[in-house]
């Protein structure tokens, strides 16, 4: 049984995570300040004898007693990480720094959720580890971008200066159960406009692509890498590499949904990338690792797990969508969703 800290473990990506470890048989620390994220994440944890929540903020330091370190605390949509992009700087630099010094300490693995935004708007596709990206440093999305780059930076210096056994994995688009109604995600957007046969947003001409990976996929993928032993540290791409519009998912979803939707076309927000698509060569190698569910068997999950929460009378009361309130002028809204 290993002791395993995942910071930002109330998120999304880090609920699915701390789930999937525990059901491996070892004990858990989430740590969370619940700033984008939500209890109703892990309400089904809280129980579990070998789960522990600790609500801190990773800009600040914190000690305890593990074996590795998975480094997920950051607001990841844009709609979020736009709102204090100063403090979104904070918790990327000054967390990955304060878990760093904690891997140090303990001579604990540390496992990086980079992303694959340090590629910017990316001037070749798909994008391989290779290269360095297309980053605007001053930029709208810049606090999340440069952070994540920074943090990087980070990681392989604390690897070269101090023998930290550090894991960087470059998260690419990832959808799935327990994404928030109101983040600003292009999935998550578009199933609750469609299911509430509302206008779906379309930034720009829809032309533009991502490539979206199912979160039981992507688990897989974080915790194959944080086994890698000490032979590997990354970065490494993680994502599914089947492209598709952003018109074409629209389409998608309001045909799974069966709603009378129909496409609006919206202002494009600055430095929205054109194009998203993983070059996963490196993880088929070095992890044996491959998305295996496709976009029409995930989006029925995900479809369905919107469809059980809008039937659920309180949902709206339960901080089920966010951490965010119901008053905040970032909640959902065809003016602030972003792609």
């Amino acid at each position: 049984m290993k002791r395993i800290l995942v910071t930002g473990g109330a998120g999304f990506i880090g609920s699915h995570l701390c789930r999937a470890l525990l059901a491996q048989g070892n004990r858990i620390i989430c740590l969370d300040n619940l700033y984008s994220s939500s209890l109703h994440n892990i309400e089904n944890l809280l129980g579990d004898p070998n789960f522990k929540f600790i609500n801190h903020d990773v800009a600040n330091p914190i000690y305890v007693e593990v074996d590795k370190i998975y480094s997920l605390a950051c607001p990841a949509s844009p709609l979020h990480y736009q709102r204090d992009p100063v403090q979104t700087t904070k918790t990327i630099v000054m967390g990955a720094i304060n878990m760093l010094d904690l891997a140090k300490k303990l001579d604990a693995d540390i496992l990086q959720a980079s992303t694959s935004e340090i590629y910017g708007d990316p001037t070749i596709s798909p994008q391989p580890e290779t290269y360095w990206g297309n980053v605007n440093p001053i930029g709208a999305r810049s606090c999340y971008d440069e952070g994540k780059r920074c943090a990087e930076t980070l990681f392989f210096d604390y690897l070269k200066q101090y023998g930290v056994n550090v894991k960087v994995a470059r998260i690419f688009n990832t959808y799935g159960p327990h994404m928030a109604v109101n983040d600003g995600r292009v999935v998550s957007n578009f199933i609750v406009q469609a299911l509430n046969n509302e206008s779906i947003t379309i930034y720009g001409n829809g032309l533009q692509t991502r490539s979206f990976c199912f979160i039981d996929d992507m688990i897989t993928g974080l915790i194959t890498l944080m086994e890698t032993g000490k032979e590997f540290n990354g970065p490494i791409n993680l994502g599914n590499p089947a492209e598709i519009t952003i018109v074409d998912l629209a389409t998608l979803i309001i045909n799974k949904t069966k709603s009378r939707s129909t496409l609006v076309s919206c202002p494009l927000p600055e430095d929205d990338p054109r194009q998203r698509k993983p070059n996963i060569k490196l993880a088929r190698e070095i992890l044996s690792w491959q998305p295996e569910i496709n976009i029409h068997k995930g989006l029925n999950h995900t479809i369905e797990y919107f469809q059980t929460l809008f039937a659920n009378p309180l949902w709206e009361n339960k901080n089920i969508q966010t951490g965010a309130t119901q008053t905040d002028p970032y909640s959902l809204g065809h003016q602030t969703i972003l792609h």
